[in-house]
C-alpha cells in the first residue's frame, strides 16, 4: 500500500487563487493572514480575487479555474433572524462541492457561524485558524492530484 504524504512536493509548483469576501472585514482579515501566512510557508504563489459575499465566491472559482492549480475559499456567513442565512450557506457550499467533484481542487474556509465571536475565534490566527486550515485542505487535493496525475 503506498503511504499518501499531505504536502506538494518540491518539484511542483503551484499558483492558487484566494477567493474570498471582505463582507465582515475583521473576519477577512484573520482568514486572509492565516491562509497567507501557510502559503509563505509552503512557498506558494498566490493571488487575491475578492467578490462581494460568499455566494459569489464559486462562480468566480468556475469562472477563474483554467487560470490556476486551486483556490482557497475564504468567507463568513453569520446567522441572522431571516432564511438568508440558510441560502447563502448552503448555496455556498453546495456550488463548492460542485466544483470539487469535476476536479478543481478548493480548500473551503467560508465559514459560517451563530454569531460574530465565532467567526472572530475561527478566523484568528492565534486561535482557530481555519484560514490556514484551508491551505492544508487544498495542498492535500493538490497533492494527490500530483500524485496521481488525475
Amino acid at each position: 500500500m503506498k503511504k499518501i504524504v499531505k504536502s506538494l512536493s518540491p518539484k511542483s509548483k503551484s499558483k492558487i487563487a484566494i477567493v474570498a469576501s471582505p463582507y465582515y472585514k475583521l473576519i477577512y482579515e484573520n482568514l486572509l493572514k492565516g491562509a497567507l501566512d501557510e502559503l509563505l510557508r509552503q512557498n506558494i504563489d498566490s493571488d487575491i480575487v475578492n467578490v462581494s459575499g460568499a455566494l459569489e465566491i464559486p462562480t468566480a472559482i468556475n469562472l477563474l479555474k483554467g487560470n490556476y492549480s486551486g483556490f482557497i475559499a475564504l468567507g463568513c456567513v453569520i446567522r441572522g433572524e431571516t432564511s438568508h442565512y440558510d441560502i447563502v450557506a448552503n448555496n455556498s457550499a453546495y456550488g463548492i462541492s460542485k466544483l470539487g467533484l469535476e476536479g478543481i481542487c478548493i480548500g473551503n474556509g467560508i465559514l459560517t457561524v451563530d454569531n460574530i465571536e465565532q467567526a472572530i475565534e475561527r478566523s484568528d490566527p492565534k486561535i482557530k485558524n481555519k484560514g490556514k486550515d484551508a491551505v492544508m485542505a487544498l495542498t492535500s487535493l493538490l497533492f494527490i492530484k500530483q500524485e496521481y496525475s488525475i
